[in-house]
């Protein structure tokens, strides 16, 4: 990735958040390394250099500012270019992903040859997979070091690394300080279900409002619950082989462009995949000016919309099958009917109180039982085929994985046609051009007849047409 610094060094002297997150300033008098918003003297373009990622500065030699702290800075946004293999790369390289897999597995699940991602991945951020997976460890440390009370033999392995000496090795030789040093005071005693509090950024604008709307209409009751400003949901999933389950909470932080984000201790071996989901399920990592750009007018009205996301793909999906020619308020009874019926229960959660059931439970149950819930014989026999896809590992929901393959393998189950497959792609897989062209609403919204109509208008929206969708969704539910 090529940096202009004369762009650069403007984008730091205006200390737009829009910029935060694109690139990271070493600085060669005091050998740390920025953000751009941030708020220390600013240094003179000659001490200054750029960095496409913080681990291509910690390469350089830089450690991270104690001030600005760029393990806060929000992540890239995917788009529809080379780039996008190597975002999405980053991305599962920090839900801990290289943790679990050697890269050569991981690119086969991204669809490419182990060469091909490397090489892609280092034009990008300046750095290879492996270096760049030992900084995203290094500063989730940093992060709890600073934020939680949780002692240093937990935060190492909270952060992935197998061993506390290794931990402390790497931590002295990459920062210059023990990691005891980074606590200026005594960790204070605190209960031990005290929950894990994190601050998650993003480049505004931001439109809070209109994303909240759609998550709350949507909620499922038992998994999910809205309380004013703050959403809290059950969490079960799988890290570095072992089964994690708890609790967490999201706000808006109201001084500054990020939202608050609490873990139960449940969750406090589970943090990697957890932070990712979460930035995914609220589209922490887009650029609004880059997509408004592209939309025109149509954004005009709603700057800086954010796509929903999902928590998890396998739910999402569920929930996008049952949502199949009814109305929202329908699926909604149906899936809390099937968390009733099926989901393992979560004590001491809150207003939460169940897990959504496992792709192996729904793979497991009898059409029969799943027909007592009110779900007709043809969409039990669609979600126990997927459930089962899912469970044995066949069908991978998430970002970043081939999503021409998955597209595929999603039309061939028996139920799911192009408008089923184009949702999930847009919500669980975080496809920013995903656009389910035989949508009623989209019909409606844009004056169409057909899909084909439709999908011929969308061409000046890509690569973002998914964000096109929750523009033209809104347009037609505001008349």
């Amino acid at each position: 990735m090529l940096l202009d610094p004369d762009h650069c060094y403007h984008a730091l002297l205006s200390h737009d958040h829009r910029f935060d997150g694109q690139f990271y300033i070493g600085v060669t008098s005091t050998r740390v390394y920025c953000r751009p918003v941030c708020r220390v003297k600013t240094p003179k373009l000659a001490n200054c250099r750029f960095y496409p990622s913080a681990a291509a500065a910690e390469a350089a030699g830089f450690r991270p500012c104690r001030r600005c702290r760029p393990e806060l800075a929000p992540g890239k946004s995917a788009m529809d270019s080379a780039a996008r293999l190597a975002i999405l790369t980053a991305r599962r390289i920090e839900a801990g992903d290289l943790s679990q897999m050697r890269l050569p597995e991981l690119a086969a699940q991204l669809g490419v040859s182990d060469r091909h991602l490397r090489r892609v991945f280092q034009e990008e951020y300046g750095v290879t997979p492996n270096a760049y997976a030992q900084t995203q460890r290094l500063l989730l440390a940093k992060r709890l070091l600073s934020d939680s009370t949780l002692p240093v033999t937990e935060v190492a392995l909270a952060s992935g690394f197998g061993s506390l000496s290794r931990f402390n090795s790497l931590f002295r030789s990459c920062y210059r300080m023990a990691p005891s040093d980074l606590r200026q005071q005594p960790v204070r005693e605190t209960a031990p279900d005290a929950p894990l509090r994190f601050e998650l950024s993003y480049r505004p604008p931001y439109d809070w409002a209109t994303l909240r709307d759609f998550l709350s209409h949507r909620c499922i009751p038992g998994v999910e619950h809205w309380e004013g400003e703050v959403y809290r949901r059950s969490v079960r999933l799988e890290y570095q082989g072992q089964p994690h389950q708890g609790w967490l909470q999201v706000q808006p932080m109201p001084d500054r462009p990020s939202l608050l984000l609490q873990l139960g201790p449940g969750l406090a071996r589970a943090i990697p995949p957890v932070l990712i989901r979460v930035r995914q399920l609220f589209d922490l990592c887009c650029n609004p000016d880059e997509i408004d750009a592209v939309l025109g007018t149509l954004a005009e009205n709603r700057p800086g919309i954010r796509v929903p996301g999902s928590f998890d793909g396998f739910e999402l999906a569920v929930r996008a099958i049952l949502g199949q020619q009814v109305t929202v308020k329908a699926a909604r009874t149906l899936v809390t009917r099937l968390v009733a019926r099926l989901g393992d229960p979560l004590p001491d959660a809150g207003p939460v109180t169940h897990l959504f059931p496992s792709a192996a439970t729904v793979a497991a149950t009898a059409p029969e039982v799943l027909g007592e819930l009110g779900i007709l014989r043809r969409r039990s026999a669609c979600l126990i085929a997927l459930a089962e896809q899912v469970a044995n590992g066949q069908l991978l929901l998430r970002p970043g994985g081939d999503l021409p393959r998955t597209l595929q393998q999603l039309q061939a189950i028996p139920g799911i046609g192009p408008w089923t497959a184009q949702y999930i792609a847009m919500r669980a897989l975080s496809w920013p051009d995903a656009f389910p062209a035989a949508d009623v609403g989209l019909y409606q919204a844009l004056g169409c007849r057909d899909a084909r109509q439709t999908e011929q208008i969308s061409q000046a929206w890509r690569p973002w047409r998914a964000y096109a969708v929750m523009h033209l969704w809104h347009r037609h539910a505001d008349h």
